[in-house]
């Protein structure tokens, strides 16, 4: 194979990986009957793509191709074991016209079937949401740990005793029936949330956005929608991703610099997913009681729909982080309220909220908040301090534009420092 047919297909193998590791596991997992031997076969598949690739091709389908390799890895597998009678019952053997192409329409009920899986009310929360993540979505474990602030290994051993549990417990791999749903339904959403945000700014690496778990969420949030209509939260959420991904393509520069919202072209903001995310958020608001996504969509409705950053409403989106902290009281969501405050009440009193949050220590490896610290500060004209707050937050961030970002605050703020300059008006 010549270095640069090697180079393709490594290319066409890592694209795969990112558009088709949901449909190929959640395929593969209904075959298995089990989560670890789907996720070898899968993983054992991508490896074999390589090596077949690259002698026959890139097929027109490559995540049919792949599919239908995880699927036989996990029946030759089974074969082999002892208990293969025992589970023949329990399978469902895959035609082999259907494995060569498959039905597109099947794959969404795949992957909902395996996330409603991973979501059983018998798995602690973290555990439902962490196991979604890593599986279903092929998020990385090292960036399921930053999001939920814990260390690597501990996320590893978390995803671990979970998918044990689904095997002991023999949890049954299907969508639930429509009266089992709503007991699931939290779990399932926060797993969309956490995937979309996860995308919206990337942990780790050179590029703000991954766009394939951006989409992969909102693909995720219509099939519920699709699935649970009349759920005022599923409506919440899938608006909440679609104004906040409005502004995607504004979000840096040519060269990839970050751009705060003040900074952002809105005429770059895709108007249609705003005006389709505020039509939802209308509508949840006007049958009752809004929960923790409709509130965040009403707050991202606000931040999208003016025609300029001066016309943002921030009192009313103080009032609705006010709402938001009463049904999820989140230091995450009081840190984005600290924000709204210093924008009402001017920063020395988001400061006084700063200081709570960093007393609480839920934090303190949160690298935004010494970021939002340090431009309090900075709009307060305490440049010294300041320059120590965007150190706090650089040791912390991954993200290279991120980082980039903060990197040039810290050296205004220093360079503000020694030449005595006034605090901003």
């Amino acid at each position: 194979m010549s270095d640069g047919t090697r180079a393709a297909v490594e290319r066409a193998v890592a694209d795969a990986h990112r558009r088709e590791w949901a449909f190929v596991l959640a395929a593969t997992a209904r075959v298995a009957g089990d989560l670890d031997l789907a996720e070898e076969c899968v993983q054992d598949a991508y490896l074999a793509a390589l090596e077949v690739w690259g002698r026959d091709g890139v097929p027109r389908k490559p995540g049919a191709w792949l599919t239908t390799t995880a699927k036989r890895k996990a029946l030759d597998v089974l074969r082999r074991d002892r208990v293969f009678r025992a589970k023949m019952p329990l399978l469902a053997e895959p035609d082999e016209a259907d494995m060569d192409e498959p039905d597109d329409e099947g794959i969404p009920d795949d992957r909902l079937r395996l996330i409603f899986t991973c979501c059983h009310p018998a798995l602690a929360r973290e555990a439902q949401v962490a196991l979604t993540l890593r599986l279903v979505c092929g998020v990385g474990t090292g960036d399921i740990a930053k999001a939920f602030l814990v260390s690597e290994p501990t996320m590893a051993a978390r995803v671990t005793r979970a998918k044990k549990k689904i095997s002991a417990a023999a949890i049954p791999y299907r969508v639930p029936d429509m009266g089992e749903l709503p007991e699931r339904l939290d779990a399932v959403l926060a797993v969309i949330h956490l995937l979309y945000t996860t995308g919206h700014t990337a942990a780790t690496g050179a590029e703000l956005v991954r766009a394939d778990l951006v989409e992969r969420a909102l693909g995720l949030a219509r099939m519920l929608m699709a699935l649970m209509p009349d759920e005022a939260e599923v409506r919440g959420l899938l608006a909440l991703l679609l104004l906040t991904d409005a502004r995607r393509a504004a979000r840096t520069d040519a060269r990839g610099r970050l751009l705060l919202l003040e900074e952002q072209d809105r005429a770059a903001w895709d108007r249609a997913a705003i005006d389709e995310g505020r039509r939802l958020v209308e509508a949840t608001f006007r049958i009752g009681r809004a929960g923790r996504y409709a509130l965040q969509a009403g707050i991202a409705c606000l931040h999208a729909t003016p025609a300029s950053y001066a016309a943002t409403d921030w009192r009313q989106i103080l009032w609705l982080y006010n709402e938001l902290l009463k049904v999820w009281p989140s230091p995450v969501v009081a840190l984005n309220r600290a924000v709204a405050t210093s924008m009402v009440y001017g920063p020395e009193a988001a400061l006084e909220e700063i200081d709570a949050l960093e007393r609480d220590g839920r934090l303190a490896a949160y690298h935004y908040l010494p970021a939002i610290r340090a431009d309090l500060l900075r709009r307060l004209g305490r440049h010294r301090e300041a320059a120590v707050a965007y150190r706090a937050a650089l040791d912390l961030a991954d993200n290279e534009a991120e980082r980039e970002f903060l990197a040039a605050r810290l050296a205004e703020a220093a360079d503000s420092e020694v030449k005595g300059l006034e605090p901003p008006i």
